[in-house]
Formats: C-alpha cells, structure tokens, sequence
C-alpha cells in the first residue's frame, strides 16, 4: 500500500507564500523601469508640461526648478500659479518676542494646532542673522536690518529676497506700513523722526525708489502709534484725541479725513484700531467708554463703495471683562490685524489672541504657545504669515 506523503504546509500556507513571493518580484530593485525618453519630453506641447508640472508637491517642484532654466521661470508665471495655487498652502500665525530671537513659534490656523518645530529664517537666509522682524504681508516679510541701515523683504517660500536701504541717514521710524499686492507689488509707507519733526517716505516696488510725502507730519500729529491699513487702493490711519480716520492715496499722493458718519460719537471712543479684510469690508475695533476708560468693545464695518459704518457686534462682557484687564486700560499695547476670515486683536503685554470669526460672528481666544516660558510678560507681536508662491520680493 502506497502512502502519500503529507505536505509541508497547508493549502492556505502555501497560497500565502505564493502572494508574498510574487509581491517582492513586484517590489524588487531589480525590476525594469522603463524611462521616459527625453525627446518625448521636449516635444511635448508647453501647455501640457505645464500642467503635469503643477501636479507635483510645492516641495518637490521647488527642488526641480534648479534643473531647467524653463522650469525655474514658471515660478513666476500667472498661468503656472494659478493652477499651483489650488493646492491649499497652510496660513499661520506667527508669533514674536524680543527673548526669542530668530526663532517665531507657528500656529497653523487650518489645523487649529501649534506647530513643534518654529520658524527660523537665519537658517534659510544665513546672511541676514541680525534681523529683526517688523511686518508680514502676503507672503513676504519684512525685517530691518540695523548693522546696514536698511529693510529686507524677503519670501521664505521662494528664498527670494531684497535690500532696500533706508531713505535718509540717520534714520529711526516710528511706524512702518509694509503693504503687498498682487498686481502692484508691495509699499513701505514709513514716519521717521526727522532733524525737527517727523517725516514721511514711501517706497514702491514697481520704480525701487523712495518718494517723500510732503504734510504728512501735520495730518497724523503725534498720535501715529498703529500702522495703516491698505483698503480699496488707499491706505487708512486711526488717530485720536481727536478721532478721525485718515485716508492716504499713495498713486496720486493726496490725503483726506473720514470717519464723520461713525457712531457713536468719536468723544465715546477710548481707542480705535482700523482692520481690512483685503477685499470688501474695513473693520473699525473701537472701545466704549467715559474719560479714557473702556467699558465695552464693538466692531463696525464700512463696506467698498459706502459711506456710513454699520455696526457688526459687540464683545461679550466676560469677554471684554478679560481683554480689558490684560492692557490695563494702556490701550497704546493694543493692535489689530487680519488673517484668513478674522479680526484679531492682540496686546503687547498677553500672550493671547482675542479673534472674532466673521463668518460665524463668533468671538473666541488662541490657545498659548505651550512652548513660551511663564516669566514672559510683555513684548508679544503677532503676524499673519500667509506662504504665497508669487509673492516678488
């Protein structure tokens, strides 16, 4: 009688091995890959390369482009970008502090979490250590650059980047306005104490020439403590004692007042911070109070092409309760900015950022960087950061 050997392994067992042996043929180094012969390449239709080009990751395409003298140009053509940026970027909130030099903690704003790894741009522009950051705008960033008398804009994205030295020696701003656009490039309105007064220049991108602006000093007066705001082509100043909303055409170098339909009534007002959206609304955040002591918070807005602010909402009291003890009633620490659908308004002295989503109209407060030591208590400085891979410095 025969007896049939009983096999090694089951017939499961053995159809595993089978399915593992013919994934490893599958995955094998030694497998043939066919390469795609360069001619193909170079005869393909430039509309149709680069198309498949704005497939790759920002990253990797950032790496190709110092292979091909094509490829590097696309970096600045309208027609490459736009189909590149329908791959969302992150935006963030970038915060500065005077103990932690060249060295920005990052809050991405989409993802609603700190990032582990902060921003250091010495180490993306190791010629420029001794920078300091001053303002952001989309995409670029400026710094000044004291040891050299001059300001740097720079796009971290593209490690592109300009010098622009000051317009008079010496030289020391008490406002900076650092204002970027698509179409026409970037300004830097500035006010500098002059030998007897103040000064005012503007730099503008598109000529790399600074131009002085005559009466200015006269307009803003002593009570130039925020920056201007770009809204509808112009740029918006607040000032107060008293109130009045400034505004500046830099094409045709006029100035005119406005703010006389507001209300309430500009003596009600403790403080007022001006906010654009970059589009179709500017935010008024204004303090309402009694002899320079706030006892609420409301935000107006005046829309493109009106003429009368509306009044949008008003800080919840415990809200404003909380905010008010922060500044103390030093509403000099307090400023204002957009970033990605929110007014925040920050305060030197406080870690935190007061917001209010106006798609929700809702109010809410940034959670602390966990990585800031508890002995810091004054110097904080926000900025919206907005990585832009057409941003020309």
């Amino acid at each position: 009688m025969l007896c049939r050997k009983r096999p090694l392994f089951p017939q499961s067992q053995r159809y595993d091995q089978r399915r593992a042996m013919h994934r490893r043929r599958v995955a094998s180094p030694t497998t043939r890959v066919v390469k795609m012969d360069p001619k193909i390449w170079s005869l393909l239709p430039r509309e149709l390369l680069e198309h498949i080009l704005s497939f790759l990751p920002l990253r990797a395409f950032l790496i190709l482009r110092s292979t091909c003298k094509h490829f590097n140009s696309l970096l600045f053509t309208p027609s490459f970008v736009s189909k590149h940026s329908s791959r969302s970027l992150s935006s963030f909130l970038l915060l500065s502090h005077p103990h932690c030099h060249q060295h920005y903690p990052l809050y991405d704003s989409a993802a609603g979490t700190w990032h582990s790894s902060a921003l250091s741009p010495s180490l993306l522009l190791p010629n420029f250590k001794n920078s300091s950051l001053i303002s952001s705008s989309n995409g670029l960033l400026c710094f000044s650059l004291p040891n050299s008398s001059s300001f740097l804009i720079c796009n971290l994205l593209t490690k592109s980047w300009r010098e622009i030295k000051f317009p008079s020696f010496p030289f020391v701003f008490e406002l900076l306005t650092f204002v970027s656009t698509p179409k026409l490039g970037y300004k830097i309105f500035i006010l500098a104490c002059g030998s007897s007064r103040f000064e005012a220049f503007l730099y503008d991108s598109r000529f790399h020439s600074w131009q002085k602006v005559n009466g200015f000093d006269r307009i803003l007066g002593y009570t130039h403590h925020q920056e201007g705001v770009y809204f509808d082509g112009h740029l918006y100043f607040a000032t107060s004692e008293p109130f009045s909303i400034i505004c500046f055409n830099p094409e045709a170098g006029t100035t005119e007042h406005r703010g006389s339909e507001l209300l309430p009534p500009p003596d009600e007002l403790t403080f007022a911070r001006l906010v654009s959206d970059g589009g179709e609304r500017l935010y008024l955040v204004g303090g309402i109070g009694a002899n320079g002591i706030s006892r609420g918070m409301k935000l107006w807005a005046l829309c493109r092409g009106g003429g009368r602010w509306e009044e949008v909402e008003s800080l919840p009291e415990l809200v404003c309760r909380k905010f008010m003890s922060v500044c103390y009633h030093n509403y000099e620490h307090v400023y204002c900015f957009w970033h990605q659908g929110m007014v925040c308004i920050c305060c030197y002295t406080w870690p935190e950022i007061l917001y209010y989503r106006a798609s929700r109209r809702t109010w809410h407060w940034l959670p602390k960087c966990p990585s800031l030591p508890e002995k810091w208590s004054c110097g904080f400085k926000w900025y919206s950061f907005l990585p832009e891979i057409s941003a020309m410095a």
